[in-house]
């Protein structure tokens, strides 16, 4: 039977959700072809053949570009099985199922999915619990197979100081993450369930984009400390084997504080920078989010980091329903005095809250009461701010963002000029006319994250 796994988009990354799944479908003998939309056209005629079409939907904007393929892919295909996994496919699955999609499986899909396509392929029947809190199955991993996806010279790069660039690979050393961040995606679908990948199976996967040319690594784990001795095994073995390979990973600040003693361990195995989702500088905000760190965690962490030489890139979301406009000048405040400015994409000045179907952030009386009704085109739950500035404000600062990357602005002529709106809304006698930051240039990946 012929199977076809389609990506819509991953930040930029070779897609690790189908270079997995293909590995245990083959592996099964049934032929399949990936197709990554953001990288490559459809062929028609592999279209055509297929009889089972899988959509990997592992964040919010693949989601929602996945239902708008699915139409022109159901108008060339009709008869093909659609099928949504991945994590945000539970989390979505009322609107996917409206969508012609037959089939929606979550997270730790590769086995369920085997069973569906034989079944498929021998015109059984096929049931599966599509739950999103659901048990979620261990799988024996196996080595993905990344044979037929598109070069890694064609996804994005690591961009040094000097203005030199290294070809990224990406992989995945664990799932699911052990704790349960109000906001966060992961949660409703794994709930505090956490796997690991075996080293043999990460050590392997590295290996072979080694040899198709990748310089770096990017590990795509939740938070990469969640598994600490597994984590750090890993890159002493990375670092042996292939000394001149840099990598970077995703951890928590309450992991950067809990495991200080490893940053020098990173730094030494060749990170070049560490991603973690700081969300606020704003304490009520952290607290009601759950994140598990304070304002003065983060700057603490940030000076552990230094001290090992390791650089921080820190994520946000600055527009929430409890950001003022104080705050939000306070943020951009911290990152120049921090020296933080070219290390915090340009996108993390301008997100705005998303609340998914599932998100914890409901639980709060007063998200309830701020949200509307359920969008089923845009996948979130609309809010919007009680000081209409703010929602202004938020709507100007992404116009920003999206004209100075069609004009390839620089991240700090893009900050200054974020800076300017914000003070724009401050008192008069508040306001400061220059942007007091210095220009540290850090290495970046060319496609930052973001939801």
């Amino acid at each position: 039977m012929t199977i076809l796994l389609v990506g819509c988009y991953e930040l930029g990354r070779q897609p690790f959700g189908l270079a997995s799944p293909a590995a245990w479908l083959r592996s099964r003998g049934h032929t399949v072809r990936c197709f990554d939309l953001s990288r490559q056209s459809m062929d028609k005629d592999v279209l055509a053949e297929a009889q089972l079409i899988v959509f990997y939907l592992p964040m919010h904007t693949a989601t929602r570009l996945a239902l708008e393929w699915a139409k022109s892919i159901r108008a060339e295909n009709p008869v093909a099985h659609l099928c949504a996994s991945g994590l945000y496919a539970p989390l979505n699955e009322a609107p996917l199922r409206r969508a012609g999609f037959a089939f929606v499986l979550g997270a730790e899909f590769e086995g369920q999915l085997c069973e569906l396509a034989d079944a498929v392929s021998s015109g059984a029947l096929f049931t599966a619990e599509t739950k999103a809190t659901s048990k979620i199955p261990r799988l024996a991993f196996r080595l993905p197979d990344r044979t037929d996806l598109p070069a890694l010279g064609k996804y994005a790069h690591v961009v040094f100081p000097d203005g030199t660039h290294r070809s990224a690979g990406y992989t995945e050393a664990s799932r699911g993450c052990k704790h349960r961040c109000r906001h966060c995606p992961i949660v409703p679908v794994y709930d505090g369930q956490f796997r690991i990948v075996p080293r043999e199976i990460v050590l392997a996967d590295i290996r072979q984009q080694v040899a198709a040319g990748a310089e770096h690594i990017t590990f795509g784990d939740p938070d990469f400390f969640n598994g600490i001795t597994h984590a750090v095994r890993i890159v002493e073995a990375l670092r042996a084997e292939f000394p001149r390979v840099t990598y970077d990973a995703t951890i928590k600040i309450e992991h950067l504080l809990r495991h200080a003693g490893h940053l020098v361990t990173l730094a030494r195995t060749g990170c070049l920078f560490i991603t973690s989702a700081v969300e606020s500088l704003d304490d009520q905000v952290l607290a009601k989010l759950e994140k598990g760190h304070t304002r003065a965690d983060f700057l603490r962490a940030l000076d552990l980091a230094e001290g090992a030489g390791l650089a921080v890139q820190p994520t946000f979301i600055p527009f929430t329903p409890w950001t003022t406009r104080e705050s939000y000048r306070d943020l951009l405040a911290v990152l120049a005095d921090r020296d933080l400015v070219l290390s915090v994409p340009s996108v993390q000045l301008a997100i705005r809250l998303l609340i998914p179907c599932g998100s914890r952030l409901l639980e709060l009386p007063d998200i309830r009461t701020t949200v509307t009704d359920f969008d089923p085109e845009r996948l979130v739950y609309p809010w919007q701010h009680r000081e209409p500035e703010l929602d202004r404000l938020a709507a100007r600062a992404s116009d920003v963002v999206a004209e100075g990357s069609r004009k390839k602005l620089s991240r700090f002529d893009i900050f200054e000029q974020i800076w300017r709106l914000a003070e724009e809304l401050q008192p008069a006698g508040r306001r400061s006319r220059s942007v007091p930051v210095s220009r540290r240039v850090v290495p970046f990946l060319t496609e930052p994250w973001y939801c």
